[in-house]
C-alpha cells in the first residue's frame, strides 16, 4: 500500500508540472485578456492593431505627466501608463515610453526654461488649482502632452481637452476618452510614408491662400496642400484624396460643375462650403446697415441632385457670439462693449459623431439652413451642425443694421429648432450630368463618362466662416490669425478641430477617426456629500477591519479551545 501511494504521489506530481509547464509555455506564447469593463475601455481598435503592428521602428514617447498633480491627472496618468502597456503588448520593443516632470527642478530659472522650451516645441500649458493636506490651495502649471519621435520626425500631442462650456471633471474624462485617438492619430501622422493630397479649389472666387491660411498650415502637417484652378482639364482633379470647395462668389461654369461632378463619380470626396447668401461684416462696419442679398453660384442644381439644397435665408440664433458696440453718446470718445449678436449663432458639436465628438462650441456667422431632398435611396445623410432650439429664420433680401443689437428680440417668434447647418452625404450619387451632353467638356482627353459614383462621402457646411480665418494687415506683413479666434472675447472656438476632423473623416480609410466615438462613463462622487461623511467612512475603513481582526480572532481562539480540551 505504501509503494502504491508513493507512486500515485509521484504521477500526480509529474502530471502536475507537465501541466504548469504547458500553461507556463501557452502564456508566454499566446497574449490573451479578457476586458470586463461595461465601456470596453482596455480594448483596442483594430485601426489601433493595424498602425501599431506596421512599425518597423522604434518611437519613443515623453509623456510630460509626471510629479505632484491633482487627483483628476493623477488619473489621467495611470490611462496613459495603462495605454502605453496596451500598445507595447502589440507593438513590442518598437514603443519606448516614459513619463517626465516638468517642475522637478528647484531652481525657478531653470523650471521656466523648461517650460519655455515646451511650449515652443508645441505642448500647451494649463494652470490647475491642488488643495493640499492642510486645505490650502496652490496653483500648479502642468503640460498634459507628449512628444512622440519616430527617426527623426517628433510631433507634439496635447492631450488636454479644454471646452469652457464643459466642467473640468468632463473634461478630464474626455481627455481619456481621447486618449488612444490623440496618440494612434500622431503615430500615424509621423510613420506615414506616402501622404495624401488635398486640393483648394479656385477659379470661382473662393477664400484665397491667406483666408484658409491656418487651417492649410494645420492639414500640412497630415497631407499634401495645392491650390487648383478647374477650369479646362476634365481630370485636373483625379489625383486628390479629397478637394476643398470653400466659398465661391462666381458662378460655376458647366464645365467646371462636370469636373468636380466626375471627381465625384470617380469615388472622389468633397468638403463643400457654400454661402446662399452674401452679406460682409465689413459693410457694417463702415455703416449703420447693409443688404443680405441671394449668392447664387450655379451650384443648386448640382447639390439637389446630391441630396442637399441650402436656402437662400439667413438664421438667428439665441446662443450666438458678441460683437463690439459704441455705446458712445454722439460726439463723445468711444465706448465699446460686447453685445450679443443673434446673426452669429454659436453651434453645439453633437457627441454622437466622431467629427464633433468632445467639441468646443463652432462659431458661424449668417449660415443658412439646408434641407435634406431628393429620394436616392443609396445615398445617407446624417446632420452633424446644426442650429440651437431657440432660432428662426429671415429670407433674403434682407436689411441688416447694426441697431438691431439695441433691440430686445421677441423670444416667441425664435421657436424653430435644430436647424441644419452642415450635413454628411455618404453612398453612391447620381451624376448631375447624366442624360445630357458632355462631349463638349471632354474634348482632347481620353476621358470615361460616369453616370452613377463609387461609393463615396462629402460633407456640405452652409456658412463659410466656419473654415476662413481672420487676416489683418501690419507693418511688417500679413498677419493670420488662428482659426476660431474670437479677438473679442479672447475665446478659440472649435472651428478649426471641425474642419481638421471633417477631412480626416472624408478621406480615412483606417478607421482611426472612429476611435473618437469611444465614450467612458464618468461615475464623479458627490463632492459636497464626500464632504458631509468623509469622517464616518474613514472610521468604516480603518476601525472596522480592525474590529473584524479581533473577533475573528476570538472566535477562532472559542473554536480550538472547545476541540483540544477534554
Amino acid at each position: 500500500m505504501r509503494k502504491n501511494l508513493k507512486k500515485q504521489n509521484l504521477t500526480q506530481l509529474i502530471i502536475a508540472l507537465i501541466i504548469i509547464l504547458f500553461v507556463n509555455y501557452i502564456s508566454s506564447n499566446k497574449y490573451f485578456r479578457l476586458d470586463l469593463t461595461t465601456d470596453k475601455r482596455y480594448t483596442l481598435s483594430e485601426a489601433t492593431h493595424e498602425i501599431l503592428d506596421s512599425l518597423s521602428d522604434v518611437i519613443y514617447i515623453e509623456i510630460y505627466l509626471d510629479g505632484e498633480m491633482p487627483i483628476g491627472f493623477q488619473r489621467m496618468q495611470k490611462s496613459i501608463h495603462e495605454l502605453m502597456d496596451e500598445f507595447r503588448v502589440i507593438a513590442g520593443s518598437n514603443i519606448q515610453y516614459q513619463f517626465v516632470n516638468p517642475s522637478k527642478s528647484n531652481d525657478e530659472s531653470k523650471r521656466n526654461a523648461i517650460y519655455q522650451d515646451l511650449y515652443e516645441r508645441g505642448l500647451n500649458p494649463t494652470n490647475v488649482k491642488d488643495r493640499d493636506d492642510e486645505g490650502g490651495v496652490a496653483e500648479k502649471i502642468l503640460f498634459p502632452g507628449a512628444f512622440i519621435t519616430y527617426k527623426d520626425f517628433e510631433t507634439p500631442v496635447n492631450l488636454l481637452v479644454n471646452n469652457p462650456s464643459l466642467s473640468a471633471d468632463l473634461n478630464l474624462n474626455n481627455s481619456i476618452q481621447s486618449l488612444e485617438y490623440e496618440f494612434v492619430n500622431a503615430i500615424s501622422k509621423i510613420t506615414a510614408t506616402k501622404r495624401k493630397k488635398i486640393a483648394f479649389v479656385e477659379g470661382q472666387g473662393e477664400l484665397d491662400e491667406f483666408y484658409t491660411g491656418d487651417i492649410t498650415r494645420s492639414l500640412n502637417e497630415y497631407y499634401d496642400i495645392d491650390r487648383v484652378t478647374i477650369k479646362e482639364h476634365a481630370n485636373i482633379l483625379d489625383t486628390y484624396d479629397a478637394v476643398i470647395i470653400a466659398g465661391p462668389t462666381k458662378q460655376y461654369s458647366e464645365k467646371s460643375k462636370f469636373i468636380v461632378d466626375q471627381y465625384i463619380m470617380k469615388g472622389g470626396k468633397v468638403l463643400w462650403f457654400v454661402e446662399s447668401v452674401n452679406i460682409s461684416m465689413d459693410s457694417l462696419s463702415t455703416g449703420d446697415a447693409t443688404f443680405a442679398l441671394m449668392n447664387d453660384v450655379n451650384l443648386g442644381d448640382q447639390l439637389f441632385k446630391y441630396g442637399v439644397r441650402i436656402n437662400p435665408n439667413i438664421i438667428q440664433d439665441y446662443q450666438c457670439a458678441v460683437i463690439p458696440v459704441n455705446t458712445a453718446i454722439s460726439g463723445a470718445q468711444a465706448k465699446f462693449v460686447p453685445a450679443p449678436w443673434l446673426y452669429f449663432p454659436l453651434l453645439n458639436a453633437p457627441e454622437n459623431n466622431p467629427i464633433t465628438k468632445n467639441l468646443n462650441m463652432i462659431k458661424s456667422e449668417f449660415p443658412s439652413d439646408i434641407d435634406i431632398v431628393g429620394n436616392n435611396s443609396d445615398v445617407k445623410n446624417k446632420i452633424i451642425l446644426s442650429s440651437s432650439r431657440n432660432s428662426k429664420l429671415l429670407n433674403v433680401p434682407l436689411l441688416v443694421s447694426l441697431n438691431q443689437v439695441s433691440e430686445t428680440p421677441d423670444p416667441i417668434t425664435f421657436k424653430q429648432s435644430y436647424l441644419p447647418i452642415a450635413v454628411i452625404l455618404e453612398g453612391q450619387f447620381e451624376s448631375v450630368f447624366k442624360n445630357r451632353l458632355t462631349k463638349e467638356y471632354t474634348l482632347g482627353y481620353d476621358f470615361n463618362f460616369k453616370e452613377k459614383s463609387e461609393n463615396t462621402r462629402m460633407i456640405v457646411v452652409s456658412d463659410l466662416e466656419i473654415i476662413k480665418n481672420e487676416v489683418n494687415q501690419r507693418a511688417d506683413g500679413i498677419f493670420i490669425s488662428p482659426l476660431g479666434y474670437d479677438r473679442y472675447t479672447k475665446q478659440t472656438y472649435g472651428n478649426k478641430e471641425f474642419v481638421m476632423n471633417a477631412v480626416h473623416y472624408l478621406v480615412d480609410e483606417s478607421g482611426i477617426l472612429d476611435i473618437r466615438s469611444r465614450e467612458f462613463k464618468l461615475r464623479t462622487l458627490d463632492k459636497s456629500k464626500v464632504l458631509e461623511e468623509k469622517t464616518k467612512w474613514k472610521m468604516i475603513n480603518t476601525v472596522l477591519p480592525i474590529i473584524f481582526v479581533i473577533l475573528f480572532a476570538v472566535f477562532v481562539a472559542y473554536i480550538r479551545k472547545r476541540k483540544y480540551t477534554y
